[in-house]
């Protein structure tokens, strides 16, 4: 799952981009509302951590902006300010969270896994294909009760393949989702990765369909 986190302070960002990347996200950085803005509308993305205390454009002017030009990814917002009405702007600016600072980097992934799964249609933490299940929550794997040893590229994929389980996904579609912004979709590397997660899951459990792309199969 592919992450924009818009935070202009430094210390901050760096210690929720980490916290991020280690929950399994791919999290490209934006510094200030004008580049948050452009990166919303031109990337694509699975969520969005927007401050809204930013330079150059406050938070609810781009997340009005994304809204005003049909952009539906879930946003969390963090703002240093807890009054009421201030919550009221967000939402009616069409945030579907909201934190306020301080808050435990723990909460925050809680919450991104919650409204990434609900965009989905998933509301449950616990999703399944066949015998292959993943606790969102724990971020952890299952084939027939035991857990995969995945590396944090391979359980990225794996993870979106699952919230598409019912759907063929393409390559491009695959790399705008799991990799920051840059990835280059002529490179090999998908393949090696998917090569990978077959040997680990069963290849019959993750088939290509020829000309389109993958698709996980559900079964025992």
């Amino acid at each position: 799952m592919r992450v924009l986190l818009v935070e202009d302070d430094a210390e901050l960002a760096q210690r929720l981009a980490a916290a991020l990347t280690e929950a399994g996200y791919a999290v490209d950085h934006a510094a200030d509302g004008v580049d948050a803005e452009f990166r919303g509308q031109t990337e694509t993305y699975d969520a969005a951590v927007l401050d809204l205390g930013l330079p150059g454009m406050d938070g609810l002017s781009v997340l009005d902006a994304w809204r005003g030009n049909g952009r539906r990814l879930p946003v969390i917002v963090l703002t240093a300010r807890g009054r009421w009405h201030d919550k009221l702007a967000g939402f009616d600016a069409g945030a579907d969270d909201y934190l306020v600072k301080p808050f435990a980097t723990e909460e925050l992934v809680l919450r991104l896994r919650a409204i990434i799964r609900r965009s989905g249609g998933h509301a449950h933490p616990q999703l399944a294909c066949g015998a292959l299940a993943l606790d969102d929550n724990a971020g952890r794997f299952t084939l027939r009760d035991e857990v995969l040893a995945l590396t944090a590229q391979e359980h990225r994929i794996l993870a979106y393949l699952m919230h598409r389980r019912d759907a063929v996904v393409s390559r491009s579609e695959l790399g705008e989702h799991v990799y920051e912004q840059g990835y280059d979709p002529d490179s090999n590397v998908l393949d090696v990765l998917i090569g990978r997660i077959r040997r680990k899951i069963g290849a019959e459990r993750l088939v290509t369909e020829r000309g389109k792309g993958f698709r996980l199969v559900e079964l025992p």
